[in-house]
């Protein structure tokens, strides 16, 4: 009796194993698929108050900025150059940001501080639609003053309601004003200033995906003393840059003509010129415009050209819009003397600057003569292989762009039919239903070729 069930058996099984081999692979390579986040910001004032009570009368103390680190608006801090990966299947995204910013108060006659706070190259992973946000701190304890110091602490908890990183394949992953709240390591982390569950300043980001920097091509040495692709970097001044996006300005900058942002400096690019090895002298020419706009504010900053002569550095720009329009004006005058060749670049890093009398009539008046400016990087390549110092990598998205909300709900049929839907749930939902529908058949069969006994089979019982 069970015998002429066993052909029929036969080919069930090996249909059911045979779309289980097809079907697995493609969901697992599915699921494998996560796409490379290169370039991108990250805007997080911290605690707004935290920087009230240490710039306030209470600790006297300041802030400071590391590791390529700027400012955004009148509270926030902008880290750069995103690094890591997003899966838009799974909804999973892991990045990491780099620059840092210290916090100091309430100093002591022997020149330490009580208050010394350093967060670091923050990142943010989120997983199962929850998310965290990382940070490397280093600080004192309040009342004890134990220095601690530990790397990649789960400082907060983020709020993603509302949020859906799956099934999006554009080219940026942002999130915009996502509520943040002190978790129990973020406590011990920030010295016990807060207890967890502190409701924090809420975290904006964009993160490019799916880029990576090009490599530069090979090309033959130019003759001596001639360079091309030369960079200069500077920030202008960051007081001025907070005071432009401030409540005060309501105003933003726009970078044209191959300039780019770096957020605490500003790069103009493809600097063309010669320079003399042995008296340490050049001069150069870049691309490059530079714009501030904002309430009784227009100023543009285009044609930039360095020259460096006997160790002293002059910074010059066309500028337009401010009340000393002119050519080719001189605006900064920067110490050069620290100018050396290493690694086929002759370059000077972060040279003190100091504003001239025509730059001071650029800016309105707004900085005397001889103000400190922000300072002034240059980077010649001697070679065509020398490659510049890296720009902080902000991403071609802005942190202001809405986040994604999640979709509402719908039913499963409904669900099915969007092209939102993510693609790898609804294979293991076919591949599950095929197991099922597998064993229910050969239940069936077993059935059949089973002689009645009086009692009914229970699939459950199978």
């Amino acid at each position: 009796m069970l015998l002429p069930s066993r052909p029929a058996r036969l080919p069930a099984l090996g249909l059911l194993t045979a779309l289980l081999a097809a079907l697995t692979p493609m969901a697992t390579a599915h699921a494998a698929e996560a796409r490379e986040i290169s370039g991108g910001r990250l805007d997080w004032g911290i605690k707004s108050s935290f920087q009230s009570y240490v710039t306030g009368p209470a600790a006297h103390g300041s802030w400071e900025l590391q590791g390529g680190a700027a400012t955004e608006g009148d509270n926030q801090f902008r880290f750069h150059s995103a690094k890591g990966s997003y899966d838009s299947d799974a909804g999973a995204f892991d990045a990491s940001f780099q620059g840092g910013v210290r916090f100091t108060g309430h100093k002591k006659p022997d020149g330490s501080y009580d208050l010394d706070l350093t967060l670091s190259h923050p990142a943010v992973g989120v997983s199962g639609g929850k998310g965290t946000l990382y940070a490397d701190m280093t600080g004192k304890a309040r009342g004890t003053g134990e220095v601690t110091t530990a790397s990649h602490v789960p400082f907060a908890s983020l709020d993603l309601s509302g949020v859906n990183l799956r099934g999006d394949d554009a080219a940026a992953v942002t999130l915009t004003n996502v509520p943040a709240t002190l978790t129990s390591d973020g406590e011990k982390a920030f010295g016990g200033y807060y207890k967890a569950g502190t409701a924090l300043d809420p975290v904006s980001l964009s993160a490019d995906v799916g880029t990576a920097p090009s490599e530069k091509a090979n090309e033959p040495d130019l003759p001596k003393g001639e360079f091309k692709e030369a960079a200069v970097d500077w920030g202008v001044r960051r007081t001025f840059r907070e005071y432009v996006s401030g409540p005060i300005a309501q105003g933003s900058w726009k970078v044209g003509d191959g300039a780019q942002d770096g957020g605490a400096l500003f790069r103009f690019p493809r600097g063309k010129g010669a320079y003399d090895a042995e008296k340490k002298a050049l001069d150069a020419s870049f691309d490059g415009t530079l714009r501030f706009t904002g309430k009784h504010l227009d100023l543009t900053l285009g044609a930039v050209k360095a020259a460096v002569k006997d160790g002293k550095g002059t910074l010059s720009a066309d500028v337009a819009g401010g009340s000393g329009e002119g050519k080719a004006l001189p605006l900064v005058t920067f110490d050069a003397s620290a100018l050396t060749e290493k690694n086929g670049l002759a370059a000077v890093t972060e040279a003190p600057a100091k504003l001239t009398a025509e730059g001071a009539k650029a800016f309105g008046g707004v900085y005397k003569e001889g103000a400190d400016m922000d300072p002034v990087s240059l980077a010649v390549p001697l070679t065509a292989t020398a490659k510049l110092p890296p720009l902080p990598n902000l991403g071609k998205a802005s942190p202001s762009a809405s986040a994604v909300p999640a979709p509402a709900p719908e039913s499963a049929e409904a669900s099915s039919s969007s092209d939102s839907f993510p693609v790898l749930p609804v294979v293991v939902a076919g591949v599950g239903a095929l197991v099922v529908a597998g064993a229910v058949f050969l239940v069936i069969q077993r059935r059949r070729a089973t002689p009645a006994t009086g009692a009914s089979d229970s699939v459950s019982g199978e």
